[in-house]
């Protein structure tokens, strides 16, 4: 289900109001695009691949690792099964391969439950997720972002946030916690939208 245009278009009124650092990023990046991606378990699947890996590295491995399964779709039914040799061969680590068939194992068994990630609150997302190996609160953060449509979330620990509000905010070292926080405060409650816009700052 994709962003409402109308809270989109009164959140990034409401950003460029409370921030003026953020009002002229906005400025240069243009319109808000981000599309939510509806499959689920896909996502944090590729999330997991990305994990301190280039996004190449990560977009490559992640291609042959739909070439393995191919015919099937990249599924808890179609890894499950995979033994960690055989996700070796896709150019998946023997670490990350653990992760992805415990990920598989637990949706397929019912214990994550996925499909009622939606109606719980972002503490209990979170929760839900990190019962999997691999999964903290940045892969659980990005699939409230990037997935169930969550407009204020915001990932403090995340290398290109940070490196973004040290540019952007004429910061000597890589923010903390308390330093980011107190940045995005302003940006309640549409901190996934700003946080959007941090990133896309570095293409710039």
């Amino acid at each position: 289900m994709p962003h409402d245009p109308t809270t989109i278009t009164a959140a990034v009124k409401h950003l460029r109001r409370r921030d003026k650092v953020l009002k002229d990023i906005i400025d240069e990046v243009g319109p808000f695009t981000l599309k939510l991606k509806t499959d689920r378990f896909g996502a944090l699947v590729s999330s997991i691949i990305s994990q301190q890996i280039s996004g190449s590295a990560a977009r490559s491995i992640h291609r042959r690792l739909t070439e393995l399964v191919a015919p099937a779709k990249i599924s808890p039914d179609a890894l499950a099964p995979l033994t960690p040799q055989e996700l070796r061969t896709a150019g998946i680590s023997p670490q990350k391969a653990s992760y992805l068939l415990d990920l598989a194992q637990r949706v397929q068994s019912g214990e994550v439950r996925l499909k009622k990630l939606t109606r719980m609150d972002d503490a209990e997302v979170v929760a839900e997720l990190i019962k999997v190996k691999g999964i903290g609160e940045w892969t659980a953060q990005m699939l409230m972002m990037f997935s169930l449509g969550r407009l204020d979330v915001f990932p403090h620990n995340d290398l290109g946030i940070r490196t973004a509000l040290k540019k952007l905010y004429g910061l000597p070292d890589l923010p903390d916690k308390h330093i980011s926080h107190t940045i995005a405060t302003p940006w309640r409650p549409y901190a996934t939208i700003a946080s959007w816009y941090c990133w896309r700052s570095l293409d710039l």
